[in-house]
């Protein structure tokens, strides 16, 4: 998958936020064509905090039988301090590493993370699809921002607000489970984005490619830290 990685990665919160700035503005937060996305990736990442070191994994899957279609996984070291707001700046270094190992491109990508429900409204779905120029969605597990409670059954949502404006929906794809928090992260609007996580949450509250490329990411830190 071909990339568009920075040639130098900040090293302060100041510059980090700096970038934020100027890549805001790119974010496009509609369809730019119909929809069809005949393959999705799940991106993740976990860290080894005695080390330092952090594996990235990459899970392709078809859209319609959610079956698997490529992997790819990356080690490196995390050397941007985690400061809130600026996450994608410690997991993209390595996250961009195993994008470009996939030996396909997919239609649409999942971060486990936010997009615009974000304070600075550029989070890490944000940053990813800005760098890939791929349809991307952010789910959170967690909210970063205000929503009142969706309904208890599954495909219930309710808005994700930050000082008024509509910057996500918290949505149920289980019944009777805690929503997840999805927003958009570039070239995808929130209709699209929902029904796309809707789709692929079949079985659990979180979508398979999230599951899946987290196991894989788990996976592979186990090893190389082993």
């Amino acid at each position: 998958m071909r990339v568009t990685a920075p040639t130098d990665w900040p090293t302060t919160a100041d510059e980090a936020m700096a970038i934020q700035d100027a890549l805001r503005p790119l974010v496009i937060t509609t369809d730019p064509h119909k929809p069809h996305f005949r393959t999705v990736a799940g991106l993740d990442s976990a860290y080894d905090d005695e080390t330092g070191i952090a594996a990235a994994a990459v899970v392709v899957l078809d859209s319609a039988t959610l079956g698997p279609v490529d992997t790819a996984v990356a080690h490196g070291s995390v050397t941007f301090p985690y400061v809130p707001g600026l996450l994608s700046f410690r997991e993209l270094p390595i996250t961009l590493t195993a994008l470009e190992k996939l030996g396909t491109t997919p239609d649409l990508l999942i971060c486990d993370g936010h997009g615009l429900a974000h304070p600075r409204r550029f989070g890490l779905a944000c940053h990813v699809g800005i760098l890939t120029g791929t349809p991307t969605i952010g789910v959170a597990k967690t909210p970063w921002g205000d929503y009142a409670e969706p309904g208890p059954e599954r495909g219930a949502g309710s808005d994700i607000a930050i000082d008024g404006e509509v910057v996500g929906r918290a949505l149920r794809t289980r019944r009777g489970v805690k929503p997840v928090f999805v927003s958009v992260g570039h070239l995808i609007d929130l209709d699209t984005a929902c029904t796309q996580v809707l789709a692929l949450t079949p079985r659990y509250r979180q979508p398979e490619t999230t599951r899946r490329a987290d196991h894989l990411c788990r996976q592979a830190l186990r090893a190389v830290t082993a």
